[in-house]
């Protein structure tokens, strides 16, 4: 074999090692890194009443129980009216603090649409015509119920979120007429990953077995 068709195949064997590797890697830095920030937890709890403290030695995973309870907890609080009320006061506080105001509001905003237990919100990816014929978006679905906004424009329309590229957590809303929406297969998990990764994490369909006509050969 020649010099060039060898330094062609060890590329390609690297290349392949490297695409086994990297999403290995960064999985694991990242579960590791929230691990760690979840262990942290244990840092709001009084020395006199950490598991060290008390029985003598640590316990593994102690700050991942801890942040959980800590998650539920500030839900329920959240839930009531005084829990609702610090949490008007807080957010008053942010509010009046520059750039962490706006990276607050538009997390939030995110949050609420990706977490809400509505049957619209965040349930469907779809592909409208945006910004010009012929040029098409990934979006989501996040309303249907425009009673107003349908009856100004005598159109059945349907609110949907143009995330923008590589931070889905900022975009803008349209209003499309639902006869002008295709709907996706691919779920809101895959279609998050393909416009973080700037269209290059695809996610696999299965065309063959979805229209066989279409795709024959």
């Amino acid at each position: 074999m020649s010099q060039p068709g060898r330094v062609s195949r060890l590329r390609r064997y690297f290349i392949a090692g490297l695409l086994i590797w990297v999403p290995i890697g960064i999985t694991v830095f990242i579960v590791r890194l929230l691990l760690e920030l979840m262990d942290r937890v244990v840092l709001f709890i009084p020395p006199p009443w950490r598991p060290e403290n008390l029985f003598g030695f640590s316990i593994p995973g102690f700050g991942i129980v801890a942040a959980l309870a800590l998650v539920l907890f500030t839900g329920f609080l959240a839930a009531n009216l005084i829990g609702r009320r610090l949490v008007e006061l807080y957010e008053s506080i942010l509010r009046r603090i520059p750039f962490v105001r706006g990276i607050y509001a538009a997390s939030k905003s995110f949050a609420e649409v990706l977490f809400s237990d509505t049957e619209q919100s965040f349930k469907k990816v779809l592909l409208v015509e945006y910004p010009k014929r012929g040029t098409f978006a990934l979006c989501f679905q996040t309303s249907s119920r425009l009673e107003e906004i349908q009856y100004r424009t005598e159109s059945d329309v349907v609110c949907v979120f143009v995330p923008t590229t590589p931070n889905p957590t900022s975009g803008f809303i349209l209003m499309v007429p639902r006869d002008e929406i295709i709907e996706l297969d691919m779920s809101v998990d895959e279609a998050l990953k393909m416009i973080i990764s700037l269209g290059v994490v695809v996610p696999e369909w299965r065309a063959r077995e979805l229209a066989p006509d279409r795709f024959s050969t």
